[in-house]
Protein backbone atom coordinates (compact mmCIF):
# COMPACT_ATOMS: atom_id res chain seq x y z
CA UNK A 1 0.00 0.00 0.00
CA UNK A 2 1.04 3.32 -0.51
CA UNK A 3 3.06 5.22 2.29
CA UNK A 4 2.37 9.09 2.29
CA UNK A 5 4.81 10.03 4.46
CA UNK A 6 6.79 9.19 7.67
CA UNK A 7 4.70 5.74 8.57
CA UNK A 8 1.66 6.88 7.35
CA UNK A 9 -0.44 4.51 4.63
CA UNK A 10 -3.29 4.90 2.78
CA UNK A 11 -5.42 1.75 3.13
CA UNK A 12 -8.67 2.95 1.14
CA UNK A 13 -10.52 0.86 -1.61
CA UNK A 14 -12.10 2.32 -4.66
CA UNK A 15 -16.25 1.65 -5.59
CA UNK A 16 -16.62 1.65 -9.31
CA UNK A 17 -19.92 -0.49 -9.08
CA UNK A 18 -22.59 2.36 -7.52
CA UNK A 19 -24.19 3.91 -9.72
CA UNK A 20 -25.41 6.45 -7.60
CA UNK A 21 -24.18 8.12 -4.08
CA UNK A 22 -26.45 8.31 -1.24
CA UNK A 23 -28.98 6.62 -3.80
CA UNK A 24 -29.14 10.29 -5.43
CA UNK A 25 -25.44 11.34 -7.06
CA UNK A 26 -24.57 9.65 -10.58
CA UNK A 27 -21.08 8.12 -10.21
CA UNK A 28 -19.55 7.88 -13.55
CA UNK A 29 -16.33 7.76 -12.51
CA UNK A 30 -16.98 5.66 -9.07
CA UNK A 31 -15.49 7.48 -5.79
CA UNK A 32 -13.16 6.37 -3.24
CA UNK A 33 -13.97 5.73 0.23
CA UNK A 34 -9.93 6.89 1.75
CA UNK A 35 -8.72 5.35 4.67
CA UNK A 36 -5.36 5.83 6.51
CA UNK A 37 -3.35 3.72 9.19
CA UNK A 38 -0.26 5.33 10.99
CA UNK A 39 1.97 2.41 12.10
CA UNK A 40 3.80 4.05 15.48
CA UNK A 41 4.19 2.53 18.50
CA UNK A 42 0.47 2.61 18.78
CA UNK A 43 -1.26 1.85 15.57
CA UNK A 44 -3.72 4.28 14.42
CA UNK A 45 -6.63 3.49 12.09
CA UNK A 46 -8.44 6.51 10.65
CA UNK A 47 -11.45 5.85 9.60
CA UNK A 48 -12.65 2.61 7.87
CA UNK A 49 -14.91 2.29 4.29
CA UNK A 50 -18.42 1.30 3.33
CA UNK A 51 -18.91 -2.71 4.73
CA UNK A 52 -19.31 -3.99 0.97
CA UNK A 53 -15.24 -3.40 1.19
CA UNK A 54 -14.51 -4.86 4.19
CA UNK A 55 -12.05 -7.54 3.33
CA UNK A 56 -10.29 -5.89 0.65
CA UNK A 57 -10.02 -2.99 3.16
CA UNK A 58 -8.87 -6.04 6.01
CA UNK A 59 -6.09 -7.60 3.21
CA UNK A 60 -5.17 -3.32 2.62
CA UNK A 61 -4.51 -3.18 6.61
CA UNK A 62 -2.35 -6.40 7.25
CA UNK A 63 -0.13 -5.43 3.87
CA UNK A 64 0.77 -3.07 5.84
CA UNK A 65 0.68 -3.69 9.40
CA UNK A 66 0.77 -7.36 9.17
CA UNK A 67 -0.26 -9.30 12.06
CA UNK A 68 0.14 -6.31 14.56
CA UNK A 69 -3.02 -5.43 16.59
CA UNK A 70 -5.09 -2.24 15.84
CA UNK A 71 -4.73 0.01 19.22
CA UNK A 72 -6.96 2.91 18.08
CA UNK A 73 -9.69 3.57 15.51
CA UNK A 74 -10.20 7.34 14.83
CA UNK A 75 -13.86 8.20 13.47
CA UNK A 76 -13.65 11.25 11.76
CA UNK A 77 -17.39 10.96 10.66
CA UNK A 78 -19.98 8.37 11.30
CA UNK A 79 -21.44 7.99 7.90
CA UNK A 80 -21.81 4.44 6.68
CA UNK A 81 -19.69 4.70 3.82
CA UNK A 82 -16.84 5.48 6.03
CA UNK A 83 -17.92 4.10 9.06
CA UNK A 84 -19.51 1.06 7.58
CA UNK A 85 -16.24 -1.40 8.72
CA UNK A 86 -16.51 -0.41 12.38
CA UNK A 87 -17.97 -2.96 13.90
CA UNK A 88 -16.31 -5.61 11.69
CA UNK A 89 -13.04 -3.77 12.82
CA UNK A 90 -14.10 -4.73 16.37
CA UNK A 91 -14.30 -8.29 15.36
CA UNK A 92 -11.28 -8.35 13.90
CA UNK A 93 -9.34 -6.37 16.00
CA UNK A 94 -11.12 -7.04 19.40
CA UNK A 95 -8.93 -4.90 21.43
CA UNK A 96 -9.47 -1.74 19.32
CA UNK A 97 -10.31 1.45 21.31
CA UNK A 98 -12.60 4.11 19.06
CA UNK A 99 -11.66 7.25 19.13
CA UNK A 100 -14.69 10.09 18.61
CA UNK A 101 -16.51 12.67 20.18
CA UNK A 102 -19.70 12.57 22.43
CA UNK A 103 -21.95 13.06 19.03
CA UNK A 104 -19.91 10.28 17.15
CA UNK A 105 -20.44 7.84 20.54
CA UNK A 106 -24.32 8.24 20.24
CA UNK A 107 -24.42 7.41 16.66
CA UNK A 108 -22.02 4.53 17.12
CA UNK A 109 -24.17 2.62 19.62
CA UNK A 110 -27.06 3.30 17.60
CA UNK A 111 -25.60 2.18 13.92
CA UNK A 112 -23.79 -0.27 15.26
CA UNK A 113 -24.51 -1.46 18.82
CA UNK A 114 -20.93 0.22 20.02
CA UNK A 115 -20.88 0.99 23.44
CA UNK A 116 -17.44 -0.06 24.85
CA UNK A 117 -14.14 0.86 24.42
CA UNK A 118 -13.97 4.33 23.38
CA UNK A 119 -11.83 7.28 24.06
CA UNK A 120 -14.22 10.58 24.10
CA UNK A 121 -12.18 13.51 23.07
CA UNK A 122 -13.18 16.80 23.07
CA UNK A 123 -11.90 19.83 20.98
CA UNK A 124 -8.20 20.48 21.18
CA UNK A 125 -7.90 16.97 22.80
CA UNK A 126 -4.36 15.32 21.31
CA UNK A 127 -3.34 11.73 21.74
CA UNK A 128 -0.21 10.09 21.57
CA UNK A 129 1.03 7.15 19.36
CA UNK A 130 4.50 7.42 19.85
CA UNK A 131 6.34 9.28 17.52
CA UNK A 132 2.80 10.94 16.19
CA UNK A 133 0.63 13.21 18.63
CA UNK A 134 -2.90 13.55 16.76
CA UNK A 135 -4.87 16.95 17.94
CA UNK A 136 -8.75 16.78 17.21
CA UNK A 137 -10.42 19.80 15.74
CA UNK A 138 -14.32 19.39 16.28
CA UNK A 139 -16.10 20.68 12.80
CA UNK A 140 -20.17 20.23 13.47
CA UNK A 141 -22.23 20.13 10.70
CA UNK A 142 -19.19 19.97 7.84
CA UNK A 143 -21.25 18.03 7.24
CA UNK A 144 -22.69 15.93 9.60
CA UNK A 145 -23.43 17.02 13.33
CA UNK A 146 -20.57 14.86 15.02
CA UNK A 147 -18.00 15.58 12.21
CA UNK A 148 -13.76 16.16 13.18
CA UNK A 149 -11.21 16.29 11.91
CA UNK A 150 -7.24 14.84 12.92
CA UNK A 151 -4.31 16.88 12.75
CA UNK A 152 -0.82 14.75 12.76
CA UNK A 153 1.17 17.26 14.39
CA UNK A 154 4.68 15.00 13.82
CA UNK A 155 3.93 14.89 9.75
CA UNK A 156 1.26 17.90 9.46
CA UNK A 157 -1.36 15.63 8.07
CA UNK A 158 -4.64 16.67 7.97
CA UNK A 159 -7.36 13.91 8.38
CA UNK A 160 -10.55 16.27 7.51
CA UNK A 161 -13.00 13.54 6.90
CA UNK A 162 -15.29 14.31 4.23
CA UNK A 163 -14.06 18.18 3.63
CA UNK A 164 -11.60 18.26 0.71
CA UNK A 165 -13.13 15.45 -1.01
CA UNK A 166 -14.84 14.78 -4.32
CA UNK A 167 -16.50 12.10 -6.42
CA UNK A 168 -13.90 9.90 -8.59
CA UNK A 169 -11.74 6.70 -8.18
CA UNK A 170 -8.31 6.65 -7.76
CA UNK A 171 -6.85 5.35 -10.73
CA UNK A 172 -3.78 4.52 -9.40
CA UNK A 173 -1.94 6.94 -7.78
CA UNK A 174 -2.84 8.03 -4.58
CA UNK A 175 -1.61 11.26 -3.87
CA UNK A 176 -1.86 14.39 -6.39
CA UNK A 177 1.75 14.79 -7.19
CA UNK A 178 1.63 11.45 -8.97
CA UNK A 179 -1.60 12.09 -10.96
CA UNK A 180 -2.80 14.53 -13.41
CA UNK A 181 -5.88 15.83 -11.36
CA UNK A 182 -7.62 17.95 -13.67
CA UNK A 183 -10.45 15.34 -13.68
CA UNK A 184 -11.14 16.23 -10.38
CA UNK A 185 -11.90 19.75 -9.54
CA UNK A 186 -15.58 19.71 -11.67
CA UNK A 187 -16.71 16.92 -9.60
CA UNK A 188 -14.85 18.54 -6.18
CA UNK A 189 -17.59 21.17 -7.15
CA UNK A 190 -19.99 18.89 -7.45
CA UNK A 191 -19.30 16.97 -4.37
CA UNK A 192 -19.53 20.29 -2.78
CA UNK A 193 -22.61 21.78 -3.98
CA UNK A 194 -24.71 18.75 -3.69
CA UNK A 195 -23.54 17.36 -0.54
CA UNK A 196 -21.80 20.22 1.73
CA UNK A 197 -23.75 22.96 -0.34
CA UNK A 198 -26.21 23.85 2.41
CA UNK A 199 -23.80 24.26 4.89
CA UNK A 200 -21.50 27.35 4.23
CA UNK A 201 -21.25 28.96 7.53
CA UNK A 202 -19.95 25.44 9.33
CA UNK A 203 -17.35 24.87 6.57
CA UNK A 204 -16.38 28.74 7.09
CA UNK A 205 -16.22 28.62 11.16
CA UNK A 206 -14.08 24.92 10.32
CA UNK A 207 -11.66 26.68 7.89
CA UNK A 208 -11.11 29.63 10.65
CA UNK A 209 -10.49 26.58 13.00
CA UNK A 210 -7.66 25.41 10.57
CA UNK A 211 -6.29 28.45 9.76
CA UNK A 212 -2.49 28.98 10.41
CA UNK A 213 -1.83 25.69 10.73
CA UNK A 214 1.10 23.97 8.44
CA UNK A 215 -0.45 21.36 6.17
CA UNK A 216 1.82 19.29 4.20
CA UNK A 217 -1.11 16.66 3.26
CA UNK A 218 -4.75 16.93 3.15
CA UNK A 219 -6.08 13.25 3.82
CA UNK A 220 -9.93 13.27 3.03
CA UNK A 221 -12.36 10.68 2.64
CA UNK A 222 -12.82 10.75 -1.18
CA UNK A 223 -10.69 11.78 -4.03
CA UNK A 224 -6.85 11.99 -3.56
CA UNK A 225 -4.61 13.06 -1.42
CA UNK A 226 -3.76 16.45 -1.68
CA UNK A 227 -0.04 17.58 -1.44
CA UNK A 228 0.82 20.08 -4.03
CA UNK A 229 -2.73 21.47 -4.38
CA UNK A 230 -3.50 21.92 -0.61
CA UNK A 231 -3.42 25.88 -1.30
CA UNK A 232 -5.89 25.45 -4.39
CA UNK A 233 -8.49 22.98 -2.67
CA UNK A 234 -8.58 25.02 0.44
CA UNK A 235 -9.81 27.88 -1.49
CA UNK A 236 -12.69 26.27 -3.35
CA UNK A 237 -13.54 25.46 -0.19
CA UNK A 238 -13.43 28.74 1.47
CA UNK A 239 -14.99 30.50 -2.18
CA UNK A 240 -17.88 27.71 -2.37
CA UNK A 241 -18.62 28.01 1.14
CA UNK A 242 -18.75 31.62 0.72
CA UNK A 243 -20.68 31.25 -2.20
CA UNK A 244 -18.89 33.47 -4.43
CA UNK A 245 -19.72 33.23 -7.79
CA UNK A 246 -17.87 33.73 -11.01
CA UNK A 247 -19.36 35.74 -13.96
CA UNK A 248 -21.32 33.31 -15.98
CA UNK A 249 -25.41 32.04 -16.35
CA UNK A 250 -27.19 29.13 -16.44
CA UNK A 251 -30.43 28.64 -18.05
CA UNK A 252 -32.68 25.63 -17.19
CA UNK A 253 -35.76 24.20 -18.84
CA UNK A 254 -38.27 21.78 -19.12
CA UNK A 255 -40.13 21.51 -22.32
CA UNK A 256 -42.99 19.17 -23.74
CA UNK A 257 -42.97 19.51 -27.20
CA UNK A 258 -39.67 21.63 -27.56
CA UNK A 259 -41.65 25.09 -26.98
CA UNK A 260 -40.21 26.20 -24.34
CA UNK A 261 -37.09 25.00 -25.11
CA UNK A 262 -37.08 27.42 -28.07
CA UNK A 263 -37.37 30.35 -25.14
CA UNK A 264 -34.42 28.31 -23.50
CA UNK A 265 -32.33 28.63 -26.66
CA UNK A 266 -33.40 32.34 -27.73
CA UNK A 267 -32.47 34.18 -24.23
CA UNK A 268 -28.60 31.89 -24.22
CA UNK A 269 -28.16 33.82 -27.44
CA UNK A 270 -29.00 37.02 -26.43
CA UNK A 271 -27.17 36.69 -23.33
CA UNK A 272 -23.93 35.71 -25.47
CA UNK A 273 -24.16 38.21 -27.82
CA UNK A 274 -24.42 40.71 -24.88
CA UNK A 275 -21.36 39.03 -23.83
CA UNK A 276 -21.87 36.00 -21.32
CA UNK A 277 -18.94 33.44 -21.86
CA UNK A 278 -19.98 31.22 -19.70
CA UNK A 279 -23.42 29.77 -20.17
CA UNK A 280 -24.44 26.34 -19.57
CA UNK A 281 -27.85 25.81 -20.72
CA UNK A 282 -29.90 22.81 -19.64
CA UNK A 283 -32.90 20.24 -20.03
CA UNK A 284 -33.95 19.62 -16.67
CA UNK A 285 -35.52 16.17 -17.73
CA UNK A 286 -32.87 14.84 -19.28
CA UNK A 287 -29.79 16.14 -16.96
CA UNK A 288 -29.20 14.99 -13.64
CA UNK A 289 -29.80 17.81 -11.15
CA UNK A 290 -26.24 16.96 -9.70
CA UNK A 291 -24.92 19.20 -12.40
CA UNK A 292 -26.80 22.12 -12.66
CA UNK A 293 -26.69 22.68 -9.30
CA UNK A 294 -22.73 22.22 -9.82
CA UNK A 295 -22.83 25.20 -11.89
CA UNK A 296 -25.57 27.31 -9.81
CA UNK A 297 -22.66 27.06 -7.28
CA UNK A 298 -20.03 28.49 -10.06
CA UNK A 299 -22.01 31.28 -12.03
CA UNK A 300 -23.84 34.09 -10.93
CA UNK A 301 -27.04 34.05 -13.05
CA UNK A 302 -29.61 31.70 -13.18
CA UNK A 303 -32.75 31.61 -15.72
CA UNK A 304 -34.97 28.92 -15.32
CA UNK A 305 -38.22 28.30 -17.21
CA UNK A 306 -40.63 25.49 -17.62
CA UNK A 307 -44.47 24.94 -19.33
CA UNK A 308 -47.47 25.04 -16.81
CA UNK A 309 -48.61 21.45 -16.23
CA UNK A 310 -51.45 20.41 -14.21
CA UNK A 311 -52.47 24.22 -13.12
CA UNK A 312 -49.20 24.39 -11.84
CA UNK A 313 -45.28 23.81 -12.44
CA UNK A 314 -43.63 21.42 -14.86
CA UNK A 315 -42.74 18.23 -12.33
CA UNK A 316 -38.90 18.21 -13.02
CA UNK A 317 -38.29 21.98 -12.46
CA UNK A 318 -40.28 22.61 -9.47
CA UNK A 319 -38.24 19.19 -8.16
CA UNK A 320 -35.39 21.42 -9.13
CA UNK A 321 -36.47 24.83 -7.84
CA UNK A 322 -36.97 22.51 -4.36
CA UNK A 323 -33.33 21.63 -4.53
CA UNK A 324 -31.96 25.05 -5.11
CA UNK A 325 -33.88 26.07 -1.80
CA UNK A 326 -33.07 23.42 0.53
CA UNK A 327 -29.10 24.61 -0.20
CA UNK A 328 -30.18 28.01 0.90
CA UNK A 329 -27.46 30.10 -0.96
CA UNK A 330 -26.55 33.38 -0.71
CA UNK A 331 -24.61 35.81 -1.59
CA UNK A 332 -25.40 38.02 -4.74
CA UNK A 333 -26.83 34.96 -6.74
CA UNK A 334 -29.64 36.89 -9.77
CA UNK A 335 -32.50 34.81 -11.27
CA UNK A 336 -34.79 35.44 -14.23
CA UNK A 337 -37.67 33.46 -15.13
CA UNK A 338 -39.78 32.11 -18.19
CA UNK A 339 -42.97 30.04 -18.63
CA UNK A 340 -45.09 28.53 -21.42
CA UNK A 341 -48.58 27.69 -21.46
CA UNK A 342 -51.55 26.00 -23.83
CA UNK A 343 -54.67 27.63 -21.94
CA UNK A 344 -53.94 28.44 -18.20
CA UNK A 345 -50.75 30.36 -17.60
CA UNK A 346 -49.63 29.03 -13.97
CA UNK A 347 -45.86 28.73 -14.56
CA UNK A 348 -44.34 32.05 -14.34
CA UNK A 349 -46.09 33.04 -11.32
CA UNK A 350 -45.26 29.48 -9.23
CA UNK A 351 -41.27 30.34 -10.02
CA UNK A 352 -41.83 33.86 -8.85
CA UNK A 353 -43.39 32.35 -6.06
CA UNK A 354 -40.34 29.83 -5.08
CA UNK A 355 -37.83 32.33 -5.67
CA UNK A 356 -40.03 35.22 -3.31
CA UNK A 357 -40.40 32.37 -0.20
CA UNK A 358 -37.74 30.12 0.03
CA UNK A 359 -34.83 31.01 -2.93
CA UNK A 360 -34.49 34.29 -2.34
CA UNK A 361 -32.28 35.83 -5.55
CA UNK A 362 -32.01 39.01 -6.84
CA UNK A 363 -34.71 39.42 -9.55
CA UNK A 364 -33.43 40.38 -13.00
CA UNK A 365 -35.78 41.45 -15.81
CA UNK A 366 -38.71 41.30 -16.57
CA UNK A 367 -40.49 37.17 -16.77
CA UNK A 368 -41.53 36.14 -20.04
CA UNK A 369 -44.78 33.99 -20.58
CA UNK A 370 -45.75 32.86 -23.58
CA UNK A 371 -49.03 31.31 -25.17
CA UNK A 372 -48.60 28.02 -26.92
CA UNK A 373 -45.69 29.13 -29.51
CA UNK A 374 -42.83 31.78 -30.12
CA UNK A 375 -43.93 34.76 -31.63
CA UNK A 376 -42.15 38.26 -32.56
CA UNK A 377 -43.37 39.99 -29.35
CA UNK A 378 -42.27 36.90 -27.11
CA UNK A 379 -38.90 36.64 -28.94
CA UNK A 380 -38.64 40.47 -28.02
CA UNK A 381 -39.03 39.64 -24.86
CA UNK A 382 -36.90 36.67 -24.70
CA UNK A 383 -33.79 38.79 -25.93
CA UNK A 384 -34.51 41.43 -23.23
CA UNK A 385 -34.31 39.37 -20.77
CA UNK A 386 -30.91 37.52 -22.01
CA UNK A 387 -29.82 41.11 -22.43
CA UNK A 388 -30.87 42.01 -18.77
CA UNK A 389 -29.34 39.37 -17.51
CA UNK A 390 -26.13 39.88 -19.41
CA UNK A 391 -25.83 42.97 -18.27
CA UNK A 392 -26.24 42.47 -14.80
CA UNK A 393 -23.74 39.92 -14.49
CA UNK A 394 -20.86 42.20 -16.39
CA UNK A 395 -21.40 45.24 -14.34
CA UNK A 396 -21.89 44.12 -11.08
Amino acid sequence: MKEITNGVFYVGVNDRHKHLFEGLWPLPDGVSYNSYIINDEKVCLVDTVEGDFFFQFLENIRDVIGDKPIDYVVINHMEPDHSGSLALIKKYYPGVQVVGNKKTFDMAAGFYGITDNRVEVKNGDTLCLGKHTLKFVLTPMVHWPETMVTFDTTSNILFSGDAFGCFGALNGAVVDSDMNCDSFWLEMIRYYSNIVGKYGTPVQNALKKLAGIQLDYICSTHGPVWHDNIERVIGMYDRMSRYETEDGLVICYGTMYGNTEKMAETIARAASEAGIRNIAVYNVSTTHHSYILRDIFRYRGLIVGAPTYNAGLYHEMDVLLSEIAGRDIKNRHYIGWFGSYAWAGKAAGKIADWNEHHIHFEPVGVPVEMKQNMNVDVKAQCEALGRAMAEKILNN
